[in-house]
């Protein structure tokens, strides 16, 4: 009986143990793009820092043999990041989308060069927590072997919605994010918040890279993002600056990325290959819903503007 429940929901139970492993990376990335964006500013160059973060956490975790070094390594690249981009973009004239499109490519470049001889070697991977013990079933043991960065992420995205509204630090954030003359007529220094909500935010976004190099698919090569840092941007506006919006959001995004796995794992050799673009697609349409000249984005923060 066992067997005959597996063949019923082979694809659901792929794609959901799918949508686990592949929505990690988004959860941090949106959410560290959420805090930089409720401070009035835009980041693009996270994929640089994704993918630089990616390379640190391999990198240190080869040479000390500790995937929590990695990790931590991957956050203070990631900090050092944000905190160049938030340092230029508080300058007067400067460009908040062109500094993050040069930071992406300062990232990729920086993270290729100095990874090539970290391709080869094998890093210790990220521990993952077994919740199938009541089962003997492979696949079930399989979907239900969950990386600890996803609860971390889900418990991050739940004191991100809370510290938003209840906290002074939340609501400096918010004012910042909304008036830069509301926050300086309350004595608060803008670029300065602006600066470590950046650094913050780069921080969370080296945490999804790292866990792409040290648990999936848990490796380091140069096309190991594959633009999940630009996506992530938009799941961010999709979920409308909201922490627990953008982790269902990731949910949603990873789900999409496993529906092509998922399919290959049950034998549809024909067309599945197609589903692989499933996210770019779904990239595309939230795009062009959230761009509509007819739709309001009222929650937006007041002061971000993708047009400084």
């Amino acid at each position: 009986m066992e067997e005959t429940g597996i063949g019923i929901w082979g694809v659901p139970l792929a794609i959901f143990a799918g949508a686990i492993r592949v929505s990690t990376p988004f959860i941090f990335v949106s959410l560290g793009e959420t805090i930089t964006e409720r401070s009035g500013r835009i980041n693009l160059g996270l994929e640089g820092t994704l993918v630089f973060g990616a390379m640190t956490a391999y990198a240190v975790a080869v040479m000390t043999g500790s995937p929590t070094l990695g990790v931590l390594a991957a956050m203070a690249a990631g900090a050092i990041f944000g905190l160049i981009h938030g340092w230029i973009c508080k300058f007067p004239k400067v460009n908040d989308i062109a500094i993050g499109i040069a930071m992406m490519q300062f990232g990729l470049g920086m993270a290729f060069f100095l990874g090539k001889s970290f391709i080869q070697p094998v890093a210790p991977k990220l521990p993952s927590i077994p919740l199938a013990g009541w089962s003997s079933t492979p696949q079930i043991q399989a979907a239900l072997n969950i990386n600890v960065l996803f609860f971390i992420g889900a418990a991050l995205a739940l004191f991100l919605f809370w510290a938003f509204k209840n906290t002074r630090i939340g609501l400096i954030l918010r004012v910042v994010g909304d008036s830069t003359d509301a926050a300086r007529a309350m004595g608060i220094h803008p670029d300065q918040v602006r600066l470590l909500a950046t650094a913050v935010g780069g921080s969370l976004a080296a945490i999804g890279g790292a866990y792409l190099s040290l648990y999936y698919p848990g490796s380091w090569n140069e096309g190991i993002s594959s633009g999940q840092g630009l996506m992530a941007v938009a799941l961010v506006i999709f979920a409308r600056w909201n922490p627990i919006g953008c982790f269902l959001a990731a949910l949603l995004f990873g789900g999409a990325g496993a529906l092509g796995p998922a399919l290959q794992s049950v034998g549809v050799t024909q067309g599945y290959y197609l589903f692989y673009a499933a996210p770019y697609v779904l990239t595309l349409v939230i795009l062009i819903a959230t761009s509509s000249p007819t739709r309001s984005l009222a929650v937006a923060p007041g002061a971000l503007s993708l047009t400084k």
